[in-house]
């Protein structure tokens, strides 16, 4: 059995383990990790994370028939599907962000000038040498950077999409989304502020660039705006999705055959209905709770901030 989870979860466990954020690790192994990563969160909470995960294994163990092997199996696929597209989709984002940079390279080798094109990094940075020169060595730095820093966000929202999933699995079957709930809450209250700020700053910076000369900068801040739209779709795709399944359980028992069963087990009934009155919902920081809906608002506000700080231009 051990292996045949392992073998639902593999994915999850190879980047969160790269990232030192899978619960099982060793201590040394993780600590070593968790000083490459920048974003190490979730290794605050490792006592936490390893309870959820410890969870996710027991209700594994916990099952008695094909028929809930295969819906929890089902929604652990789902999981290790998106997390494989995630990650793949992250690491081709970040290939074509840096790939952005070397274009006025190949240029000037391919169709040279008169002059040097400007040297375009990869971010705003000041290296205390000539950039033109020491251009490569400040490239290959960029891309050990952003793989550190992509890694560490990569593990934490594919851990993050596996157990949703499972969650939604047990609600299918009936869950813990209120332990997923405290320990996420804080992390995401961070990242949505980050986000929300970011997108901001960043489409101010996409509408000062009115000189056609700056078309592979417009390019670089249009991905950035892209990546960080499908991040934040991503989380809120999964919120959602754990709203709707918390919905179904109140409606699954009004279609169930309860008066069937005893007066006893109809009280048992009952008291889930009334607890199922109660959406279980992820937030951020108990304020921003991740749904559609929800992403939506923040798109909105990004674009009010973004026309505020415009009008101080």
């Amino acid at each position: 059995m051990d292996t045949i989870m392992l073998n639902h979860y593999n994915i999850v466990k190879i980047v969160s383990s790269l990232a030192g954020q899978w619960p099982y690790q060793k201590l040394k192994t993780r600590l070593f990790c968790v000083g490459l990563i920048t974003l190490s969160a979730l290794s605050i909470n490792v006592s936490q994370m390893r309870d959820l995960t410890n969870h996710l294994f027991i209700d594994w163990n916990t099952l008695e028939t094909s028929e809930e092997y295969k819906i929890i199996a089902r929604y652990a696929e789902n999981g290790k599907r998106y997390s494989l597209g995630y990650s793949l989709y992250c690491c081709f984002a970040v290939c074509v962000f840096m790939s952005v940079s070397l274009i006025p390279q190949v240029l000037d080798i391919i169709l040279p000038l008169n002059k040097s094109r400007p040297i375009l990094l990869t971010y705003p940075g000041h290296y205390f040498v000539d950039e033109r020169e020491y251009f490569f060595y400040i490239f290959l730095h960029a891309v050990v950077a952003w793989e550190i820093v992509i890694s560490g966000i990569i593990a934490h929202d594919c851990i993050f999409v596996t157990y949703i999933e499972h969650v939604c699995s047990m609600f299918n079957v009936v869950g813990y989304a209120q332990l997923l709930e405290d320990t996420f809450t804080v992390p995401f209250a961070m990242q949505i502020l980050l986000v929300t700020i970011a997108l901001s700053i960043t489409l101010l910076q996409m509408v000062q660039q009115d000189d056609s000369s700056n078309i592979l900068q417009t390019i670089r801040y249009t991905l950035y705006v892209f990546g960080q739209l499908i991040h934040l779709f991503f989380l809120s795709f999964e919120g959602q999705k754990l709203i709707d399944h918390s919905l179904q359980i109140r409606e699954k028992i009004y279609n169930s055959c309860w008066y069937k069963v005893s007066v006893k087990s109809q009280k048992l009934i009952t008291l889930v209905m009334i607890k199922s009155l109660r959406l279980s919902y992820l937030s951020a920081g108990k304020i921003y709770i991740f749904s559609l809906e929800s992403f939506t608002t923040v798109l909105q506000t990004s674009m009010s901030y973004c026309t505020v700080l415009a009008s101080f231009q």
